[in-house]
């Protein structure tokens, strides 16, 4: 019998019970896929207790359907930079409730720490109780649907959503917990998503566009030829 050379070897034979293991792996890989938080994609529905206007309430995300939510992940209560981070967006709700906004804050504590914090630190900083829910998230369950839980440390990253009113991830950041977010920033964009929906995508919104500056409508007369109808400087003008 002739010698089988170096590269013509046979294949070795997948026994069964390693083809079931590999295509399992592959069926449970395509499904934590699935799971990411994708814009322009459904947002993962949940229901959790919140501490709200000085009660315990339920929250279910469904319920806000038909609105525009600002879906806020934060480390932990009493921490240092979402004292700050709370504040501000406390500050702004007005503006984001002329928005159509519902602002919800989610941390993995208590909702009787969420109460605790109000009395103790946040209504001291903002004049008033905190204007929006602050849900509670103690298993990670939420903010593994949104994939910002930690398991090391066992609390959420610092996440923001924002959601359109059919519950569409319009977009999303995610930050590590030393760096507080921008609410002024977030407002934005939210005006920029609002725009791009109102005019059905005809327009669109350029680097630091805010409202009443130029925006781009999307054409084949458009195509090479942006420098024609925006300036870089727009995009830090104020």
């Amino acid at each position: 019998m002739s010698e089988i050379k170096a590269g013509c070897a046979r294949p070795e034979l997948t026994k069964p019970e390693q083809k079931k293991e590999n295509v399992e792996q592959i069926l449970l890989e395509k499904k934590e896929e699935q799971k990411m938080i994708r814009v322009g994609k459904p947002a993962p529905s949940f229901t959790a207790p919140a501490f709200y206007g000085g009660q315990f309430i339920n929250v279910n995300l469904d319920d806000y359907k038909g609105k525009w939510v600002l879906l806020c992940f934060y480390p932990g209560d009493f921490t240092f930079v979402w004292a700050t981070e709370v504040s501000a967006v406390a500050e702004k709700n007005e503006e984001l409730k002329a928005l159509d906004v519902q602002v919800l804050s989610v941390s993995v504590d208590s909702v009787f720490v969420h109460k605790m914090w109000n009395e103790t630190e946040l209504s001291k900083m903002i004049g008033k109780d905190i204007p929006y829910p602050m849900l509670s998230d103690q298993d990670g369950s939420i903010g593994k649907l949104y994939g910002i839980y930690d398991e090391d440390s066992g609390v959420e990253t610092r996440g923001r959503f924002i959601l359109d009113p059919d519950g569409i991830v319009q977009g999303f950041e995610v930050l590590t917990p030393p760096v507080g977010r921008n609410v002024s920033e977030s407002i934005r964009q939210i005006k920029a998503f609002q725009l791009v929906r109102r005019t059905k995508g005809a327009e669109v919104t350029p680097s630091g566009w805010k409202p009443g500056k130029r925006t781009l409508k999307p054409g084949i007369d458009l195509v090479g030829k942006v420098w024609e109808h925006w300036s870089v400087n727009e995009a830090f003008e104020d």
